[in-house]
């Protein structure tokens, strides 16, 4: 089941604190996501990185480039538990 995302703080450093649509709330570490180049290489700019919003038809957080992760990702990170297909 996918849940959207609702709500997202920047914590610190490359930490999100974000809720889901079913209450659930949790941190995700964004930093690996810095080495991964491409769309990703403008994260190593911190203010880019806590310019994000959430797209609300999509349910996720997304960046200004366009760029954004699966919300079942994001939930999967939030409540360390493997992504259920």
């Amino acid at each position: 089941m996918i849940r959207d995302v609702v709500s997202a703080r920047h914590i610190r450093d490359y930490e999100l604190e974000l809720e889901f649509e079913d209450g659930t709330r949790g941190i995700v570490d964004f930093s690996q996501y810095r080495n991964r180049g491409g769309v990703f290489s403008k994260f190593n700019d911190m203010e880019y990185f806590k310019n994000f919003r959430i797209n609300k038809e999509l349910g996720v957080i997304s960046w200004e480039n366009g760029v954004d992760i699966a919300p079942e990702t994001l939930y999967s990170k939030a409540v360390g538990e493997a992504i259920v297909v």
